[in-house]
């Protein structure tokens, strides 16, 4: 285990020390926060330079990498000596303990981490990086995150995921982190659980941070030694190597299944992929499947749950806002056919849920936008407060604020929660909470799987949904723009793609909503009351269908 000696208090310099993995990112969003904070950026790389007069990688061909240190060392105890500098280090300044007490006694240390996937992205190319100059830098990479990462995190004042986040996004987290560093602290979040109860059938979700390093919630629920866990090839690079330790360290043999990543692969080709693996290791009756990954996934792995030996156990961990907020809760899983959405599938709960906020970190922007389409849906259907700190945090939740990030969770929780509880195979009031998704489907398909998000989808769907309600006399003109500014505010469509009205509507005929022939609709009474109607006016309709597309 790497200590750091904190005996000695910091000297209040003003420093700001940047730490992490060659390609986090330390000198691009290194010199973005200096000139934010009216600050000096350094780079202790180029200043090794600038003394040396010849590049790093000529400096590790003549004196190796010890030569290497030994400069890095020299360099890194004079810039320490500044005030008011925003420091990027080299990714092994860490490595000697001298320079960690330095760097922890001189500045506020953060450490910018990203996922060895993402690492390999952006470094793969660049051929000035000296470690990575072997027959497998892939794995060099890999070695070297490995070593590194606990180091890092031991010498860190606060860590912050740098995912696929725009720069602008992750320089306002820093600067919320660096100048609020108590309100942005993970542990003062306290893990929330809600009930979904379903009799025989109940379970709970669990919503918190950085609740993959808490075993026991997992463990309890694989009394039999052995899991199946299925991922696809973006989120497994992140988090599968994280959760097969904990269950390695449980004692559990593990089975990793990876798909490939998209809403155009959840098909039965990828669900005959979970399949064969499953047959192939022989895994029985009591092998639960844990879904890691997003709405997909969850559906994919749900399903083959769902029929694999007719029902093996199902654990969710989901890692996205619209995964861990709607898809993850009410056991609906399935597939899509070429002429439908969903339209393969079965009603089949987990065991538990573990939505854990800290894996947002990761996510996109356009996937957390996405997300946030479902978090509006239940303020719009059954919940006006939660709809109107909505318009008064939306913001927040774009800046990827951690606090706001979980309430809205939870309350999208506990609203779906509680519909599912009185409705579990939406024979009524659960068909509700597909608001916008008439609308959405239809898009989803005629575009092609994965074009478009489902979030944007179904806000696009939404806007639909709500300029309907108005043709019908429900809403007023200022409640379908409070509706379509709120999606706005979020960064999501608010108008379906130009499309024939007779394909908008050969689409929509094919919603599991028709009834008799035909289309239900859920659409609004009011903001915070959604209704399902069949009584829908084919003039209006039309007009919406014309009015509502690019």
């Amino acid at each position: 285990m790497i200590t750091v000696n904190t005996t000695e208090p910091k000297r209040a310099s003003g420093n700001i020390v940047l730490v992490g993995m060659m390609g986090a990112g330390k000198t691009t969003v290194g010199r973005m926060l200096a000139k934010q904070l009216g600050k000096t950026f350094v780079d202790s790389d180029e200043e090794i330079q600038k003394r040396t007069g010849v590049k790093i990688s000529h400096i590790f061909d003549v004196e190796g990498e010890d030569g290497f240190r030994q400069r890095e060392s020299a360099v890194l105890q004079d810039l320490a000596r500044l005030d008011n500098i925003v420091l990027a280090t080299g990714g092994g300044a860490v490595l000697r303990p001298d320079n960690r007490e330095v760097l922890r006694q001189n500045g506020l240390v953060i450490y910018l981490k990203s996922g060895v996937h993402d690492l390999w992205q952006r470094t793969r190319h660049d051929h000035n990086r000296p470690l990575l100059q072997t027959a497998n830098p892939r794995a060099k990479l890999q070695e070297l995150f490995d070593q590194r990462d606990p180091i890092y995190a031991a010498v860190a004042d606060h860590v912050i995921h740098t995912g696929r986040q725009s720069v602008q996004v992750l320089i306002a987290r820093l600067i919320k982190k660096i100048r609020n560093p108590e309100q942005s602290l993970p542990a003062k979040q306290t893990m929330q659980t809600l009930d979904v109860g379903l009799a025989e059938r109940s379970y709970q979700i669990h919503i918190g941070q950085d609740l993959l390093n808490q075993p026991e919630l997992l463990l309890k629920h694989i009394p039999h030694k052995r899991a199946a866990v299925v991922s696809n090839t973006t989120v497994a690079p992140l988090y599968l190597k994280m959760l097969t330790d904990i269950l390695d360290g449980g004692g559990i043999q593990v089975e990793s299944i990876i798909l490939p990543d998209g809403e155009q692969h959840k098909n039965t080709t990828s669900l005959n992929t979970i399949y064969d693996a499953l047959l192939s290791s022989r895994c029985e009756r009591n092998t639960p499947l844990i879904a890691l990954g997003g709405g997909v996934i969850g559906d994919m792995t749900g399903y083959a749950a769902a029929t694999y030996l007719r029902g093996v156990p199902f654990i969710q961990i989901p890692t996205t806002l619209l995964s861990q907020v709607d898809s993850s809760v009410g056991g609906k899983t399935g597939i899509n056919h070429p002429l439908g959405k969903n339209m393969i599938g079965a009603f089949y709960q987990p065991q538990v849920v573990i939505a854990d906020v800290a894996t947002l970190d990761t996510l996109p922007d356009k996937e957390l936008r996405a997300g946030i389409a479902e978090v509006i849906k239940y303020g719009l259907i059954r919940d006006l407060p939660f709809l109107e700190w909505l318009e008064q945090n939306i913001d927040k939740l774009l800046q990827r604020d951690a606090e706001a990030l979980q309430y809205a969770i939870v309350r999208s929780c506990r609203n779906k929660a509680e519909v599912v509880g009185v409705d579990e195979r939406e024979s009524g009031e659960r068909a509700l909470l597909n608001l916008g998704h008439t609308f959405g489907h239809a898009i989803e398909n005629a575009m092609g799987y994965g074009v478009w998000l489902h979030g944007e989808a179904v806000a696009a769907g939404t806007v639909m949904a709500a300029d309907l309600s108005r043709r019908l006399g429900w809403l007023g003109e200022q409640d379908v723009e409070r509706v379509k500014n709120l999606f706005v505010r979020a960064g999501l469509p608010v108008r379906g793609p130009q499309m024939a009205v007779e394909r908008y509507l050969e689409l929509m005929g094919l919603d599991k909503k028709v009834a008799d022939g035909k289309i239900r609709f859920v659409l609004l009474k009011n903001l915070g009351e959604a209704v399902i109607t069949g009584d829908v006016a084919a003039t209006s309709l039309r007009e919406t269908l014309e009015s509502c597309s690019v």
